[in-house]
């Protein structure tokens, strides 16, 4: 499985979850990755790639 997105290279990030009761833990938030076939320089080729940065047009999908 992908940890980084190719574009933008988001990756994990850590932090601590907190219970009702107000209990710490440790915790990761993993980013929405993909792996889609893109155009790079007029040639598709297959990268993994974030949702969000296919959603705000940084990358071009290949049909």
């Amino acid at each position: 499985m992908a940890r980084r997105c190719e574009i933008c290279n988001k990756g994990l990030r850590f932090g601590i979850q907190y219970s009702h009761s107000h209990r710490k833990s440790n915790r990761t938030w993993a980013p929405n990755i993909k792996r889609v076939r893109v155009l790079v320089n007029g040639t598709p080729k297959k990268m993994y790639v974030c949702t969000r940065c296919l959603r705000s047009g940084k990358v071009q999908r290949a049909l």
